[in-house]
């Protein structure tokens, strides 16, 4: 299969526009080496014409107009996109939805958890309905759905303990990733942009994949309180730090998977400086750092 890195920021995006923390200052003023970075989402094909994405981020139009493969037909409006999965229903992950409303209509994937939220929570559905067809497929963790062309996904459950700001948050689906499979190599991706911690079941879902995509929102887990912008922690706003005892790095390192490559970068991080000691860290561990245009085959 192959893979496209549309987006590979955190929410706000790299810079953030609003933030004059010290990466966000250095890759404006370029007085390091750091690369801009629209928000998280990937492409997904296993036949370079039909394309999925998962997630649809604020900055989806832009991703698309940077990725030909993506762009629409002679003469027409029709693009190979086939379907959006949802991980989850925060606002990086679906504003997009709305901003594809030019289209001829959209299948969206997800979980119902994330459906209720999108459409009695956020109202964000029943806006996206207003414009244009929105068909919705049921996620359900644990089942095997067949994509195109021998793709197929399993999604799985990822436990978050995060405040919802929309409903009472106990449900189960809130936050979930996937297990991408070509069916003709039997290679998998997994897609895991959002993990508060790496459980015994998730880390199941990751064996025998040769391709991890994985939360790298905070290098420490103070690192927004430490910088003042912030009072809570990485792991209370539902994400597992980099570094320190029981990180990502740490767990991480020890997984026999090809390639482990950090997505959801928050423009906080350090490791977006390509000189700084905690990218040489990510790097000594055999972990990537995603940057927005990256290809992959899986």
């Amino acid at each position: 299969m192959w893979v496209r890195v549309l987006g590979s920021a955190a929410g706000g995006g790299f810079p953030q526009w609003n933030c004059a923390c010290p990466p966000c200052r250095a890759v404006r003023d370029g007085s390091r080496p750091a690369r801009p970075r629209t928000q998280s989402s990937i492409a997904v094909s296993a036949d370079r014409r039909r394309w999925f994405l998962l997630n649809a981020s604020p900055d989806v139009p832009a991703q698309l107009a940077a990725f030909p493969a993506l762009h629409p037909a002679e003469g027409s409006r029709a693009v190979p996109l086939e379907a959006v999965l949802l991980t989850d229903a925060e606002l990086d992950h679906t504003l997009g939805l709305l901003l594809l409303r030019e289209g001829r209509g959209l299948v969206v994937h997800a979980t119902e958890a994330t459906r209720d939220t999108l459409r009695e929570g956020t109202g964000l559905l029943r806006t996206l309905e207003a414009y244009c067809p929105a068909e919705w497929r049921p996620v359900v963790p644990g089942v095997d759905v067949p994509l195109a062309d021998g793709l197929s996904y399993r999604a799985f459950d990822v436990p978050t303990t995060k405040r919802a700001r929309f409903g009472s948050g106990s449900r189960e689906g809130r936050v979930v990733g996937y297990r991408l499979t070509d069916e003709r190599s039997g290679r998998v991706l997994v897609h895991l942009p959002v993990l508060q911690e790496l459980t015994p079941a998730v880390c199941a879902q990751l064996e025998d994949c040769a391709c991890l995509l994985v939360d790298g929102t905070c290098w420490s887990d103070d690192e927004l309180i430490g910088l003042g912008l912030a009072g809570r922690t990485a792991r209370e706003m539902g994400h597992l730090p980099i570094s320190g005892p029981g990180g990502s790095l740490e767990q991480l390192a020890r997984l026999p998977v090809e390639r482990r490559i950090y997505v959801h970068v928050n423009n906080t991080n350090p490791i977006l400086l390509e000189d700084a000691p905690e990218r040489r860290a990510v790097e000594e561990h055999g972990m990537e750092v995603a940057v927005d245009g990256l290809e992959l085959e899986v």
